[in-house]
């Protein structure tokens, strides 16, 4: 296969910086100028022109309306963190997240569950923005001692909430997935439940700001779980991605209906990133489920792996060219690319991307979408980069009820799950979502 250096160079830079996504958050882009970074070519940026940088720092700013932050810190380290220095925003958010947590530990060591709780959470942020930088800080060495700081601060603050999250055993294929159930204050009986879907990357604290919270303050249950390939499941059950994601979700509803407090005629289905296909495609098979949202629609997970590739990779990937695709690969990466590729492989259990490629052109809802018999909200957010157009073309597939919701640049409501405009996020859907389950 004949191919020029600079145009293999720029396709390993774009696949190695975002092609390879499916999460909320991303490792920084070695190149600040790639259009295939989270934000789109020629976006203007508030705090960083290396724009996967600048995603992550506004992903973290949006969990300020849930106090899943401290505004002035996270302001302080983005002033003091040098564009493109994910080592240095990597040590900064790690810092923040053990100082975060020796407050919470000083609080409740003398009653303070309330400012324990609110530190906690903090340092789960923290934790979490820290866990975008760490493969360029050193890859798992660094990633996984954080990844375990990240839970127990989570565990440690939905231990305190005012009503306390149960900790569940999930069955599945001979084990348990790991799971967190959540009853809203003051409820009694059976009470509607939204079961949150994770993407691929995304921290537990993500499921409490992307709606969780918003459940709760209306009488919804909650119920979120760390699937194959997420979390808990993922670095310490050692399960990983599967495309038939009906698997996954059936074994959760058949848990959620063994609860006497769910009303099984009001069960919900939220997926965040990635979780955008994995929701339509679970709801294709699994009608227990009367109402769904996917945040924002994916038909095609591939792409955002294959979209920025030179064609002259494309083709041997089609060709079946394994050998000579991952020769190609190896030699034009650098390092801290392997150490990208490297984490966004791992959740697949494979071990070259020519494996992972192959595999995630099965993660596909063309044939299945028309399946679906619940209702649908699809969010369309503007400047979407992981998978442009695609959530209009989830809406075009259905046949079921379906509601399309834009976000907007004027809303302050655009980018990939809406980070900036959480507020405005969780008012559409869980409008629709009580009119719907009424």
């Amino acid at each position: 296969m004949n191919m020029t250096r600079k145009t293999f160079t720029t396709g390993m830079a774009a696949l190695a910086t975002a092609a390879i996504g499916g999460g909320v958050r991303r490792a920084a882009a070695e190149d600040a100028g790639d259009p295939t970074t989270p934000l789109a070519a020629g976006q203007e940026t508030v705090f960083f022109k290396n724009s996967a940088m600048e995603f992550s720092f506004l992903t973290g700013l949006g969990n300020v309306y849930y106090q899943g932050n401290n505004l002035g810190k996270f302001l302080h380290i983005a002033k003091t963190v040098k564009d493109g220095d994910a080592a240095a925003a990597f040590a900064a958010f790690r810092d923040a997240g053990d100082e975060a947590a020796g407050i919470a530990a000083a609080s409740m060591a003398k009653g303070h569950k309330v400012s324990a709780r609110q530190a906690w959470l903090w340092a789960q942020s923290y934790y979490a923005t820290a866990t975008d930088f760490a493969d360029a800080a050193g890859g798992t060495e660094a990633f996984l001692p954080t990844w375990e700081k990240l839970d127990a601060a989570w565990n440690n603050a939905v231990a305190v909430f005012d009503r306390p999250a149960e900790l569940v055993d999930i069955p599945y294929e001979g084990t348990t997935l790991r799971g967190y159930y959540f009853r809203a204050p003051g409820a009694t009986g059976r009470r509607p439940l939204l079961i949150m879907n994770n993407g691929s990357d995304g921290p537990l604290i993500g499921m409490w700001s992307l709606g969780g919270s918003g459940a709760l303050a209306r009488g919804y249950d909650m119920l979120t779980f760390d699937g194959p390939g997420q979390g808990y499941a993922l670095w310490k059950q050692h399960l990983y991605f599967r495309p038939d994601w009906e698997k996954v979700i059936t074994p959760v509803v058949d848990f959620a209906l063994t609860l006497d407090t769910v009303d099984p005629g009001r069960i919900a289905l939220m997926g965040i990133s990635q979780g955008g296909y994995w929701v339509p495609r679970a709801v294709a098979f699994e009608h227990r489920i009367k109402a769904a949202v996917a945040d924002p629609g994916v038909v095609d997970v591939s792409t955002s792996w294959t979209q920025h590739m030179p064609r002259e990779l494309l083709d041997l990937v089609a060709a079946g060219e394994k050998d000579a695709f991952n020769a190609a690969m190896d030699e034009g990466m650098t390092p801290e690319m392997k150490a990208g590729l490297a984490f966004r492989m791992r959740p697949y259990g494979l071990d070259t991307v020519y494996d992972v490629i192959r595999a995630v052109q099965t993660y596909n809802l063309t044939d299945v979408a028309g399946q679906i018999t619940c209702p649908m909200l699809i969010t369309d957010p503007e400047n979407e980069s992981f998978w442009p157009g695609q959530s209009q073309q989830l809406y075009d597939l259905l046949k079921a009820p379906k509601t399309l919701v834009p976000f907007t640049v004027e809303e302050g409501a655009d980018l990939h799950c809406e980070p900036k405009a959480l507020g405005l996020r969780e008012l559409r859907i869980f409008d629709w979502l009580d009119e719907t389950l009424a």
